[in-house]
C-alpha cells in the first residue's frame, strides 16, 4: 500500500495572490484546467475544488447572495457557502472538503491535496458481528482511552500522573487505580504528537522501568514526535515511527492508520482502528484531521471538545485586553467551537461519539487566575447540542474507569446497559497533585552554573536560529505573580539582526514584551524546549506593540528549535570569567535590560 502524501494542484505567485478580492474567487491551473475556488476573509484564505458533490457540476456566482459567500452548481442549482464550506441548498447536507492553503515565503501560496485522500477505503472490510464483551472501550482521563478488542488491548495517549506543559496543566479526572499497571500490560501504545498531555515524559518515566520494550506507534511528522526522548533519559526501545495513510495490520481482524492533521502536519496526527471491519476514530486535537476528510458512519468518534488550550487571550494584557473583553471573546470562542464539533458530528453520522481529550485543570494555586478566566465547554453541553440537531447518534460522556460496550452499544444504541459505569464510590476528580516535586524540578534550573553568565542570552538565542525578522522581544524573569524579580535577567533581543541591545531601536518595529516565571523559562532554556512549556502552560504575562500575532515567530518557537539542545557543557568550558550569582545585578546597565558584551 502506497502511503499518503501531499500534491500541490495550484500554484499561484505573489502578485496574484495580493490580487485576490474579498469573497469568492476562481482560479484555473493552467497546466490541467482544473478549476478551483479560493475565499478571501480578513481572517484567513478558504480553498476548495470547483466540484459539487452531487454530480461533479461547475459552481458559478451566486447572483442571490449579497453577502458574496455563496456559489451555484450549474447542474442542479446545489448552493455552497465557502466561507464556512457547508452546501447551503440543501441545507444541512453535505461538507465541501477544503484543500490546504500554504503561504510561501515572498507572498506566493500553494493549494495542497492529501493523495490519497481516503486512505481507509483502500483493502475494505465488512463488518462482522461482536459478542458482548468482545469490544470495549475504557475512559482513563483527558485523552486516554484503553480499547480491548479481541485478545488485545491499546492505549491512546497515556497522560496518567504528572503535569503538562510545566506546571501549567493538571489531570482534572483521578484515573483507576491499576492504570499504570494496565498501561504497561497493553499490546501497543498508540501517541498521537509530542505535547505533554499526550506524550507525558512522567508517565513514561513509569512504562520505561517497568516495561521499556512496549510497542509504541507515532506517524511520521516532521517534528519527530519522541524529539525530546534521549534528552529525557527515559529508555524506551521499540518506538514505531510509520507512515501515513497505511493501514498497520496487528492481527488477521485487527488493523490501524495514523492519519496527518492539515493544519499542524508537522506535529498533530490522528488515528482509525478498525476490528472485524468496525473503525473507531479518535481525531485527538486535530485541527483539519487528514484535511477535514474523515470516513462517515464509523462505529466510534472520539474529538476533543474543551477549548482553551491556549495562553490566548488569559495571559495578554494592556490594550484592548481588559477583563470583560476576555470575557466575552472566551464565550464566544468557546460557543464556536461547540457548534463546530457538533456540525462535524452531524455531517460524518457515527454511531456512537465521545468528546474526550480537554479534562485538565489549572489547578496549582499560583494559576488561580487562569483557573477562573479559562472557562471550558463541558462534554455534557457538547452532547446535549448533538443529541437535539443529530438524535440518531448515541453520545458518551465518559468518567474515569467508565467502560463501553461496543457491541451492546451498536445493537441497542439507547441501552443503558452499554455502558458499565466506575465502582460507587470510585473517585472521579484529583484532589491532590503533588505539587511541590514537580515545581522545585523546574526550580531547580534557577541556580544553574549557566545563569551565572550573562553571555548565556546570546548562545541561547543564536542556537534557536530565529532571526531577519522585524521583531525586538523583551523578556523578564519574574517570580510566581509575574513581579519581576530584582537579580532575575531583564533583556531584549533583536530578531532583525539576532542583536542584543541595552534599548530599543530607533526604527519601526513590533514589539513583545513578555513576563516568564524564571523557574519555567530557565528549564526551557536548560534543556532546550519548546516555548509551549510557556506558552500554553500559562507561565508567561505578554504584551504586543502592535497588537497583532507574529506567526513566524511563535511557530518557530514552539515547533521549530533544534531537535539537539544547546550544548551548555561547551558554553561552560569557553565562558570566562566566572560571574557570581549576585554579580549579575552589579553587571545591569541602562534600564534595567542585561547588557551582553
Amino acid at each position: 500500500m502506497t502511503c499518503q502524501g501531499a500534491k500541490v494542484v495550484l500554484s499561484l505567485e505573489a502578485e496574484a495572490v495580493s490580487s485576490l478580492r474579498e469573497g469568492i474567487n476562481f482560479k484555473k491551473n493552467p497546466q490541467d484546467g482544473k478549476c478551483y475556488i479560493i475565499y478571501k476573509s480578513e481572517k484567513d484564505l478558504k480553498a476548495c475544488k470547483n466540484q459539487c458533490k452531487h454530480q461533479g457540476g461547475l459552481f458559478i456566482k451566486d447572483i442571490e447572495d449579497l453577502g458574496g459567500r455563496t456559489v451555484k452548481c450549474t447542474k442542479h442549482n446545489w448552493k455552497l457557502n465557502v466561507s464556512t464550506m457547508w452546501y447551503a441548498n440543501p441545507p444541512d447536507s453535505f461538507m465541501q472538503e477544503e484543500l490546504e492553503v500554504e503561504v510561501l515565503e515572498g507572498g506566493g501560496l500553494q493549494l495542497v491535496e492529501l493523495s490519497p485522500p481516503d486512505p481507509w477505503l483502500q483493502d475494505p472490510q465488512d463488518p462482522l458481528e461482536l459478542q458482548e464483551g468482545e469490544a470495549t472501550v475504557t475512559y482513563f482521563t483527558h485523552a486516554c482511552m484503553e480499547l480491548q478488542l479481541g485478545g488485545r488491548r491499546i492505549v491512546f495517549d497515556p497522560w496518567l500522573k504528572g503535569p503538562a506543559f510545566a506546571r501549567g496543566w493538571w489531570l482534572l479526572h483521578e484515573p483507576p487505580a491499576d492504570c499504570l499497571d494496565r498501561l504497561c500490560t497493553a499490546d501497543l501504545i498508540y501517541i498521537s504528537h509530542m505535547h505533554s498531555d499526550h506524550l507525558s515524559y512522567p508517565t513514561l518515566k513509569v512504562l520505561s522501568e517497568r516495561r521499556p520494550d512496549i510497542p509504541i506507534y507515532v506517524g511520521d511528522t516532521s517534528r519527530p514526535v519522541f524529539w525530546y526522548l534521549e534528552q529525557s533519559q527515559v529508555k524506551l526501545t521499540n518506538i514505531n515511527v510509520v507512515p501515513f495513510g497505511v493501514w498497520q495490520n496487528i492481527d488477521e481482524q485487527l488493523r490501524f492508520m495514523i492519519l496527518m492533521d492539515g493544519v499542524h502536519p508537522e506535529m498533530d496526527t490522528c488515528i482509525i482502528v478498525e476490528y472485524k471491519g468496525h473503525m473507531i476514530l479518535n481525531t485527538v486535537d486535530c485541527t483539519r484531521p487528514n484535511g477535514g476528510r474523515l470516513p462517515h458512519g464509523v462505529d466510534l468518534m472520539m474529538s476533543d471538545f474543551a477549548g482553551g488550550a491556549s495562553g490566548f487571550p488569559m495571559t495578554f494584557h494592556g490594550g484592548k485586553y481588559t477583563e470583560p473583553w476576555k470575557a466575552e471573546f472566551i464565550k464566544t470562542e468557546r460557543k464556536k467551537l461547540l457548534n463546530y464539533k457538533a456540525q462535524l458530528v452531524k455531517s460524518l453520522q457515527p454511531r456512537i461519539y465521545c468528546p474526550f481529550a480537554g479534562y485538565f485543570v489549572e489547578a496549582h494555586p499560583s494559576d488561580s487566575y487562569i483557573k477562573d478566566t479559562n472557562v471550558k465547554n463541558s462534554a455534557e453541553d457538547l452532547n446535549a447540542l448533538i443529541s437535539k440537531s443529530a438524535p440518531g447518534i448515541r453520545t458518551w460522556t465518559p468518567k474515569p474507569g467508565a467502560v463501553l460496550d461496543l457491541s451492546l452499544a451498536l445493537r441497542h444504541t439507547a441501552s443503558s446497559e452499554a455502558v458499565t459505569d466506575p465502582p460507587a464510590g470510585a473517585k472521579i476528580y484529583k484532589d491532590s497533585w503533588d505539587f511541590d516535586s514537580y515545581v522545585d524540578e523546574l526550580n531547580s534550573a534557577v541556580s544553574c552554573e549557566i545563569f551565572k553568565h550573562r553571555s548565556w542570552i546570546q548562545v541561547y538565542y543564536t542556537w534557536a536560529g530565529f532571526k531577519n525578522y522585524n521583531l525586538v522581544l523583551r523578556v523578564i524573569e519574574t517570580d510566581d505573580d509575574f513581579t519581576p524579580l530584582t537579580r532575575g535577567y531583564d533583556y531584549l533581543v533583536d530578531f532583525q539582526d539576532l542583536s542584543f541591545p541595552t534599548e530599543r531601536p530607533d526604527r519601526e518595529h513590533a514589539y513583545i514584551e513578555t513576563r516568564n516565571r524564571i523557574g519555567v523559562m530557565r528549564f526551557v532554556v536548560l534543556n532546550g524546549l519548546l516555548w509551549d512549556d510557556l506558552y500554553i502552560g500559562f507561565q508567561n504575562r505578554i504584551s504586543r506593540d502592535p497588537d497583532i500575532y507574529h506567526h513566524k515567530f511563535w511557530n518557530h518557537f514552539q515547533t521549530e528549535l533544534p531537535v539537539a539542545g544547546p550544548d551548555w557543557d561547551r558554553f561552560l568550558q569557553r565562558v570566562t570569567p566566572v560571574l557570581q550569582p549576585d554579580a549579575a545585578e552589579e553587571e545591569r546597565k541602562d534600564g534595567g535590560y542585561c547588557v551582553l558584551a
